[in-house]
């Protein structure tokens, strides 16, 4: 041990101590970016129009409970209500009501479509561990 001390200089102590702090900056940025982040992954309700995207909600507890009309077309309308966790197609003017008879969807992967009209409402998200359902 003594001879190694010996062959050292007064700065290579310095530059051993600047490789151990800088050792621990992966460690450093890391815990700064996961501090950051959000306990519940954030789901977000999509609403397309002929697959161009026009607006787009937060689903969260406590959200502002929202109504909004589309017209995608002339002569067609759409009304989406928002309330919470969940949204849904709640009035429109299409021959079948496929889309209001869907209700609400609030889990990710969820999609409510009202095809006459080319509206589309998709839930992104990540979907929590216990949701998932394995099949048989």
């Amino acid at each position: 041990m003594k001879a190694i001390l010996k062959h050292l200089k007064p700065y290579d102590f310095v530059l051993i101590g600047l490789a151990i702090l800088l050792s621990f900056t992966p460690l450093i940025v890391s815990g700064l970016l996961y501090a950051n982040q959000p306990d519940e992954p954030q789901v977000i309700a999509i609403v397309k129009i002929d697959g161009k995207e026009v607006d787009r909600f937060i689903l969260a507890d406590g959200a502002e409970h929202i109504t909004k009309t589309y017209y995608p077309h002339e002569g067609q309308y759409n009304i989406v209500e928002r309330k919470g966790k969940a949204i849904r197609v709640k009035e429109d003017n299409s021959p079948d009501q496929i889309a209001v008879m869907t209700s609400w969807i609030l889990k990710p992967g969820q999609v409510s479509i009202c095809l006459p009209h080319g509206l589309v409402i998709e839930i992104l998200g990540e979907i929590p561990d216990d949701d998932l359902v394995l099949p048989l």
